[in-house]
């Protein structure tokens, strides 16, 4: 028995009210915006600056034993990481430990150095001292991050904006695009109300999901374009309805296997990789929602060429009839 998470010749009407559902998603991005202006985001290390320590032990590191001896030092966030290397000697045990900028200094001091490894000495025996590394990175050079993350998010929108484009029509572009910001601004606004840390670990993630949206993205379109080609007496209105329905099966199916996988590692990956599943879990939400009620409701307001056998000179169709 075939297992069907979305019924064959499904006929559900998605633009019954196109309006409300964009009245819906541009509540939910004000709210965001609102929420980064007031709250801000809890940055991480990476954009706070802060102090890298590269600890070595005959033990194996215990990451939970490490943080509960830091705690009542009040350092703030802290990350401790478990490094494996192949070369490593069997009784070598390296940790790398992640301090975020204290209050009114540039660098880590001697003091909380000091510190730091005698409360690890407390519960590592094998602790090698001194540190074999300490690495501090100033507010200057986090800063200098916040914006090269912030540029590299803008160019991939704008590169999405040129590709549709050329694929499809300007209409298709405005469409993808926004149903990119709509995610990308969600993401960084439940980050915000959550205060969940924020560092380089989820800008990844939202060109993760800027690229996981897109694929949704095209899909749907793509079986649009045919079946404005195919349909020409149709209202664009019962193209798009059609379009999304034939591919509906096939978006749920990507989307639940993928959630699968991201819920398995949000649950048991641990500590350090939860933030960036945990904006993987939310940018599938909001891209499968998006890539349907974002996307190809923008579409439906535009309006689209229904002829395609005509090409035009309005920029965006000297490739349109060209595969991916």
């Amino acid at each position: 028995m075939r297992l069907r998470l979305v019924r064959d010749n499904t006929n559900f009407d998605f633009f019954a009210r196109p309006k409300l559902w964009l009245g819906i998603s541009g509540v939910m991005m004000i709210v965001a915006l609102i929420s980064f202006a007031i709250q801000g985001l809890n940055y991480g290390i990476d954009f706070q600056g802060g102090t890298t320590i590269r600890t070595e032990s005959s033990q194996p590191v215990d990451v939970a034993s490490y943080r509960a001896a830091l705690e009542p030092l009040e350092l703030g966030d802290i990350s401790i990481t478990e490094v494996f290397d192949p070369n490593f000697r069997d009784d070598q045990f390296v940790s790398q430990i992640r301090i975020q900028a204290q209050e009114g200094e540039e660098a880590a001091s001697g003091d909380m150095i000091t510190a730091v490894a005698d409360a690890l000495s407390a519960v590592d025996s094998g602790l090698v001292l001194p540190f074999p590394a300490v690495d501090s990175v100033g507010p200057t050079v986090s800063g200098e991050l916040i914006q090269t993350a912030a540029i590299a998010v803008v160019l991939a929108i704008l590169a999405v904006l040129v590709y549709i484009w050329l694929r499809f029509e300007w209409q298709f572009a405005v469409g993808a695009v926004a149903a990119l910001v709509h995610d990308v601004v969600l993401t960084i606004g439940v980050f915000s109300e959550l205060q969940i840390r924020f560092d380089l670990a989820i800008i990844a993630a939202l060109l993760t999901i800027v690229g996981y949206s897109l694929n949704d993205t095209v899909v749907v379109f793509d079986r649009v374009r045919e079946n404005l080609r195919r349909y020409k007496k149709k209202d664009l209105k019962e193209v798009l309805n059609l379009s999304i329905n034939e591919t509906l099966s096939r978006t749920f199916m990507t989307s639940v296997t993928t959630l699968l996988a991201l819920i398995s590692l949000f649950v048991l990956g641990g500590d350090v990789i939860r933030g960036f599943v945990f904006a993987m879990i939310w940018g599938v939400i909001v891209g499968t929602y998006s890539s349907i009620f974002v996307a190809s409701a923008t579409l439906l307001a535009l309006g689209v060429k229904r002829d395609w056998s005509k090409p035009t000179d309005e920029g965006g169709t000297q490739f349109g009839n060209t595969d991916a």
